[in-house]
């Protein structure tokens, strides 16, 4: 009788939110880069070289993140508001808001 080799369990990334704290699937969240070229990047694909912050699909913790200024903590820069507006434009557009 043969035995079966189960499949090795993939472990499934998780990233902290900037806003809230609480961890989740990397899938799940929006990541932010500072490119080596100080530009302030959302990096949808998840691949994008550069310093990554993620944060929650939700306004609420974008809203808690700008006030803690805690994006602009885990990147060591300022963020600009064009920034700020284009997250909150695309949770409010995934209706995640």
């Amino acid at each position: 009788m043969e035995k079966k080799r189960n499949a090795p369990v993939r472990k499934v990334p998780l990233r902290q939110c900037t806003g809230c704290g609480e961890r989740k699937e990397k899938k799940d969240m929006i990541r932010v880069i500072r490119t080596p070229q100080e530009e302030i990047v959302i990096d949808f694909t998840g691949k994008k070289n550069g310093r990554g912050a993620y944060i929650c699909n939700s306004i609420d913790c974008l809203r808690l993140a700008r006030k803690r200024r805690s994006l602009e903590r885990s990147l060591k820069v300022t963020i600009p508001e064009d920034v700020f507006g284009e997250l909150e434009k695309e949770m409010i557009g995934s209706g995640k808001g």
